[in-house]
């Protein structure tokens, strides 16, 4: 019979929920008899073992759970589809372990039988009739089961709540046990707000400003404790995304996610280079052993088309290899003429568990981009954005082609000691043409142009390596984390300059000219090597948890112009770590404090050549947890103190936006608060504000003591889903979000005046048609709305402006079988 899983089966018996299994350890049967604890110690099965499973999906998580305890296990498949377990690692009792792995799903679990459990939706419990099986280890095929039930469950909401990360400390960590704001996007977000860009990914987390440079489909932009965090930020699988000096990044396809977590403040310590603000660990869609069948059509405004699908299971041929294929096909206008937004993106992956100690996975992607190279207004003198764009359809698009091929490769040889390898090539190649305005003429109907182009190729090889060891001495447990990793980026761009003909403002003769190759006037290399060795050690003393992360790197940057002939080559070499104490509380408060450094070794020079400094620095952070008994609801709160030295920013000299200059000294200073949950009942949501007190404390004297542009103090956002569960409006989904941007100043002098706050609204609708019917089991459609209003407000940051975005209307029609 379709739709239900059997690791094995048993008969049906007692109910456990979540939440008894995580506070009492012990599970009572609801309508009387002994306890599933009670069972499980008269079969002798009552014993504390080792469990190291990973954050993934349920499916996977569940399967690893059944070969660790030989116990049973059935559910129905409806009960996986993507969702992600946060994974259990620690000393155990089989049915505290499952509670943990189960943790913010909103599944429960009830023991059928001293060695088999049967899971359920915890909202809506089920009956299964009995299923006699002779013998322990029943391999009788799903259809093939007699008297089966199949159980379906309308409108399960998306969940927005994680209970771990693996980001925080490269281990698998409950988010209240880590030192630091770690704030996870999962995969039913993701879906709430059918999220199209990185940028939107994280718009709703806490400490991140978004919209900086306006309406922007190059690149993926965003700032997290007031610092951009684009260049050297963004991660993924544990590996750093390769980074350019000018155009060229790794755009992220959100649909190719399981989800992702935002770090806020340095994590040097364990990663290396990274963004002082903070850092953004993107989890790549993985094989699962149960069957994905998706497909999903959208359609927009700006004449938005886009296919979607996503397929994964096991190979029928042998059982110990499971795939995944995902991609994405998109043809898009945009709200800017002679702009485009279109993808090609396809990701396979696959996984081989030759035992359940060895796992390979194995990850690719292959993505094509296309937008314009600039979407940019000219800017008067006196920093007026008029209506007059530099875009035009005879020379302005922006051509990327990335791919990466990579694998993680872990092994456990006990309970106590397993290793891990990570590995990544990447690839890159960009072409970005683009005009510029240079001026208007004395009588306002004409604009002189120059055209541009850019050309830029990226190689990178990452490799992190990683012993994982869990030991005990006496009261006091230790997680001991040893690392030593490698990264290897070429870049090589050109640069291209020349005359174009003059616009007519008065006849708007856009694409009407023929537009000429500009020359080359440059053509620059950058090298970078970096090696590192970093020692993590959680150590558990009672309620205390106290973390230590130390780093060493060794950097070697070699740069030069063949065009000048000139070369540069700079050797730097740092230690970074962290400290951080939590304390535990029996009531489910974790008070913490922690301080940590932070080296960034820059790749890419100035538009004079003169290679980038070294980014270092500095935090300190206090902060409170909090997640309740049921575990639906974590709050969090930090303050934090942030010191930076040479930071990347806009040159505003550059009209073309495509080179940076270095900062002086900068000072952050604030704090945050944010809350998550799913509260049941269909009701889940999510929270934050930021209050951000910045300013630059050395450097040009026309900019110390003032606050960088484009920094607001004050940002909140909230979302709150819910979907209908009974009555005449189950299957009905809805969402509804509201983004607070506060004023900042558009210029680094404060001299400029100032941007408008933002007031920005988001709204989801969706319908669930197996509502209606059994038959159209798995059919959604859906409507998302951005910029609700359609509040159109000019964002300026190094005194150059930039139009935001206006409203995005989407409808997609998702089928699942």
């Amino acid at each position: 019979m379709k739709g239900l899983h059997l690791s094995h089966i048993a008969p049906a018996g007692r109910r456990i929920t979540l939440s008894m299994a995580l506070t009492l350890g012990i599970v009572l049967s609801p309508v009387g008899g002994r306890s599933a604890l009670a069972q499980q110690s008269a079969a002798g099965k009552a014993r504390v073992m080792h469990f190291d499973i990973a954050q993934q999906p349920l499916g996977a998580a569940l399967q690893a759970f059944s070969r660790r305890t030989g116990m049973q296990v059935v559910y129905t498949t409806q009960i996986e589809t993507g969702v992600v377990s946060p994974g259990v690692r620690g000393e155990y009792e089989a049915t505290i372990a499952l509670g943990h792995l189960l943790s913010g799903t909103g599944v429960a679990f009830r023991l059928t039988g001293a060695n088999s459990i049967t899971l359920a939706p915890a909202t809506a419990p089920i009956t299964l009739r009995p299923v006699r099986v002779g013998g322990a280890m029943m391999r009788q095929p799903v259809d093939e089961v007699p008297h089966a039930e199949q159980i379906t469950v309308i409108g399960t909401p998306p969940r927005f709540l994680a209970y771990a990360s693996h980001a925080g400390t490269k281990t698998d960590t409950p988010l209240i046990e880590i030192p630091q704001t770690v704030s996870v996007v999962t995969r039913g977000q993701l879906d709430a707000r059918n999220v199209q860009t990185l940028s939107d990914a994280v718009s709703y987390s806490p400490g991140v400003r978004t919209n900086v440079y306006g309406f922007s489909p190059r690149q993926d932009q965003f700032i997290i404790r007031g610092f951009d965090v684009t260049s050297y930020g963004e991660f993924r699988d544990g590996l750093r995304q390769p980074v350019a000096g000018s155009l060229l990044s790794f755009r992220t396809e959100p649909y190719g996610l399981d989800a992702l977590s935002v770090i806020n403040g340095p994590a040097s310590a364990i990663y290396g280079t990274s963004g002082i603000g903070g850092l953004v660990d993107m989890v790549s869609k993985r094989p699962t052993s149960q069957r994905i069948n998706e497909v999903q059509f959208q359609v927009g405004n700006y004449s938005r088309y886009q296919g979607d699908f996503d397929f994964g299971g096991t190979l029928p041929s042998d059982k110990r290899f499971t795939y995944r294929l995902t991609g994405v096909f998109r043809d898009s206008n945009t709200q800017m003429p002679a702009v485009r937004d279109n993808r090609i993106y396809v990701a396979p992956a696959f996984t081989f568990r030759p035992d359940d100690k060895t796992r390979l996975t194995v990850l690719t992607a292959f993505q094509k981009d296309r937008t314009g190279g600039t979407m940019f207004n000219y800017q008067t003198n006196e920093g007026v954005l008029t209506n007059i764009r530099y875009a035009d359809p005879k020379w302005n698009t922006f051509d990327s082609t990335t791919y990466r091929l990579g694998y993680e490769l872990e092994h456990r040889f006990t309970d106590f000691f397993a290793v891990q390898q990570n590995f990544r090539y990447a690839h890159g190649n960009g072409n970005a043409k683009y005009l510029y305005l240079t001026g208007l003429s004395d009588d306002g109907t004409s604009a002189t142009r120059r055209a541009g182009q850019v050309r830029e190729q990226l190689n990178s090889v990452g490799l992190d390596n990683q012993a994982k060891f869990d030991v005990r001495s006496g009261p006091v447990a230790h997680k001991i984390l040893f690392g030593v990793d490698y990264l290897f980026t070429d870049y090589r761009t050109s640069y291209a300059d020349g005359a174009a003909p003059s616009l007519d403002l008065v006849s708007q003769n856009y694409g009407k000219q023929a537009i000429s190759q500009p020359s080359v006037y440059s053509i620059a290399h950058s090298g970078q090597t970096q090696a590192g060795v970093y020692l993590q050690d959680q150590i558990r003393y009672n309620r205390w948890l106290l973390t230590l992360s130390g780093r060493h790197d060794w950097v070697s940057t070699n740069s030069g112009n063949y065009y000048s002939h000139t070369s540069q080559k700079q050797n730097d070499q740092a230690f970074s770590g962290r400290v951080g104490l939590t304390y535990m509380s029996a009531i489910g408060l974790a008070p913490y404090a922690s301080y940590s450094t932070v080296f960034n070794p820059t790749i890419g020079q100035t538009k004079e050549g003169t290679p980038f400094r070294p980014i270092t620095g500095n935090q300190y952070e206090v902060g409170m947890k909090y997640q309740t008994p049921d575990k639906k609801v974590l709050l969090t709160g930090a303050a934090f103190d942030i010191h930076q030295n040479h930071g990347l920013t806009t040159d505003p000299s550059d009209a073309t936006g495509t080179y940076q200059i270095q900062r002086g000294k900068i000072r952050s200073r604030g704090f945050e608060v944010s809350a998550t949950g799913d509260l049941g009942a269909g009701f889940s949501f999510n929270a934050s504000y930021t209050y951000l007190d910045m300013v630059e404390q050395s450097g040009d004297a026309s900019v110390v003591g003032k606050i960088p542009s484009g920094i607001p103090r004050n940002v909140a956002n909230g979302w709150i889903d819910h979907t209908f569960q009974s009555g005449p409006l189950r299957g009905l989904g809805t969402g509804f979000g509201i983004r607070y941007i506060g004023s900042s100043y558009r210029g680094d002098s404060n001299a400029t005046g100032k941007n408008k706050s933002q007031f920005l609204m988001d709204a989801a609708l969706r319908y669930r048609f197996e509502a209606i019917s059994s038959q159209l089991k798995g059919l959604q459609f859906a409507v998302n709305l951005n910029n609700l209003a359609n509040r159109q407000i000019i964002t300026c940051q190094s005194d150059f402006c930039y139009q935001n975005m206006h409203r995005s209307v989407i409808g997609s029609i998702r089928y699942n079988w």
